[in-house]
């Protein structure tokens, strides 16, 4: 089983539009409901791929309610922690040319009764977890320390803890040695305070977070593959792909890929990109069943390119 921590949920609308003018009525010409998290995310994959799978969030007001329903008739179990606040709802406007535009709100603010309430039921629902997936932004209330504390707990009850979420709240994670954090290239530039331009600037970058206490780094580097640095050794691999749909949730894909593949070496990484390959050519946050899967189509080595320029660099 797979625990999800998702402690900023939302209700996901996104409206296709034909253009998006500012000033002017826009008509959409279809609309969906889904709900949103990093975590939330990751726990559809598990689910999708198979695999039983538990999302812990806090949620609140009618917003909540119906991301717990649309979660149950995915057939994923929901741990609810009630909040006070109502559950955010974000926007998504979607042109037909593929850009996206996002309009995500803060989120409740949650109080110290709720955040101990939200600790202990990921710590009661972690009993029998192969691996707990702490992800996304941290709301209103907690301080970056919280995710820090996750791990702490987490690993005195002996789960595996993979963490996906950037800035400080991952830097102060760090120090607790979470089994493996899930940058992509920009929180890893972010991490080490300096540009990305080559695969072997995001090798030396994933070394160095290695470095400050994760035990291993799977760094999504978009278009170019992915890189998982552990203590075994290191690896590069990619796919191609020919139409990309959407990127929504892909990242989250991956991981959920990784962790249902063991959480380690080459072959989990093989199972992340083969994920995240299948999650961009679907439409919208759909995640890939073992159908749309195709891990004949990855290459990984252990000869790093480390030359290689990104083709979407962070500068």
């Amino acid at each position: 089983m797979i625990l999800t921590v998702t402690p900023n949920p939302s209700l996901d609308r996104t409206y296709e539009v034909p253009a998006l003018d500012r000033g002017e009525v826009v008509r959409a010409t279809g609309e969906r409901m889904d709900p949103g998290g990093k975590g939330v995310n990751v726990s559809c994959a598990v689910a999708a791929a198979g695999r039983r799978t538990v999302a812990v969030l806090p949620l609140g007001g009618a917003p909540g309610a119906l991301v717990a329903e649309l979660l149950d008739a995915q057939g994923i179990e929901v741990a609810p922690v009630p909040v006070a606040g109502a559950t955010r709802s974000n926007i998504a406007l979607a042109e037909p040319d593929g850009v996206l535009t996002k309009i995500n709100a803060p989120g409740p603010e949650l109080t110290a009764a709720e955040q101990e309430l939200l600790l202990d039921t990921v710590r009661e629902q972690s009993r029998g977890a192969d691996w707990i997936a702490c992800c996304g932004s941290l709301p209103r209330g907690l301080a970056p320390s919280w995710y820090a504390e996750v791990v702490a707990r987490a690993h005195a009850g002996g789960a595996r803890i993979a963490l996906d979420t950037s800035g400080r709240a991952l830097l102060e994670a760090l120090r607790e040695r979470p089994d493996v954090v899930k940058p992509n290239a920009e929180e890893l530039a972010e991490a080490v305070g300096r540009p990305l331009a080559t695969v072997g600037d995001a090798v030396k970058a994933a070394e160095e977070l290695r470095a400050m206490g994760a035990r291993a780094v799977l760094a999504s580097l978009g278009a170019d593959g992915q890189l998982l640095v552990e203590d075994t050794g290191t690896w590069f691999a990619s796919a191609r792909v020919d139409v990309v749909r959407s990127n929504v949730g892909a990242g989250d894909s991956s991981l959920a890929g990784f962790l249902v593949a063991g959480g380690r070496g080459p072959g989990a990484l093989v199972s992340a990109v083969a994920h995240g390959a299948a999650a961009v050519q679907l439409p919208g946050s759909v995640m890939p069943t073992p159908d749309d899967l195709d891990p004949a189509a990855v290459t990984v080595t252990a000869e790093i390119p480390t030359d290689r320029e990104l083709r979407e660099p962070v500068l």
